[in-house]
């Protein structure tokens, strides 16, 4: 209540008295300004709420594959990101590389379920953010997707991390790839469960 009162310039107990009831009709201008408060405030920490929201309202086939997504409140270094999620850097990243958000996905889902119109949404609200691929066996597709997507497109992410792969086992194409399309790339074997917990930590 504080949060959204600090946004609507009002006293936490006006918002009060509005959700229990003790003041009626707000007005159309008061709900328009509210709405857009609880909107971002949640943007602020995340936007797991418009997330969850938007699978429930929208149920695009995207959503099968989607495992966890999320905006940082703040951009996260690079380095840090890569960090909390022990990752292996096959293709360094420039410095000064800050990450916006992140998209974890299941590969083979994507692949099978999701049309590939709608796989440009793996970037949310921003493209400067990390792509998480789990299920892949050399990395090969989902670089291939992505140099298909930064080619009709002209985005890419930020920065790509395969899950559950040595970095024996990545494709050289795959890696070549990265390499020239100036894709930061790296692998991970942290647990599913271990890995979003990290990044929700972040």
């Amino acid at each position: 209540q504080t949060a959204i009162a600090t946004k609507l310039n009002t006293s936490p107990s006006v918002i009060s008295d509005y959700e229990s009831g003790r003041r009626k009709f707000p007005g159309s201008r008061f709900v328009k300004k509210f709405v857009q408060a609880l909107i971002d405030t949640d943007l602020e920490r995340g936007g797991l709420v418009i997330n969850l929201l938007e699978r429930q309202l929208l149920r695009e086939k995207f959503w099968l594959a989607v495992l966890d997504m999320r905006e940082f409140s703040e951009p996260v270094p690079v380095s840090a990101f890569l960090q909390a999620i022990e990752a292996e850097v096959l293709v360094r990243p420039p410095s000064g590389l800050d990450v916006h958000g992140y998209t974890v996905v299941d590969s083979v889902k994507l692949v099978l379920e999701v049309p590939p119109v709608e796989y440009v949404r793996l970037y949310g609200s921003t493209t400067q953010r990390a792509a998480i691929f789990t299920k892949v066996s050399t990395g090969r597709s989902p670089m291939i997707a992505i140099k298909s997507m930064s080619s009709v497109l002209s985005i890419k992410p930020a920065v790509v991390v395969l899950h559950g792969i040595k970095p024996e086992a990545v494709d050289p194409l795959a890696v070549e790839i990265a390499k020239r399309g100036y894709i930061p790339l790296a692998v991970t074997s942290l647990p599913i469960e271990k890995l979003i917990e990290n990044l929700r930590q972040l």
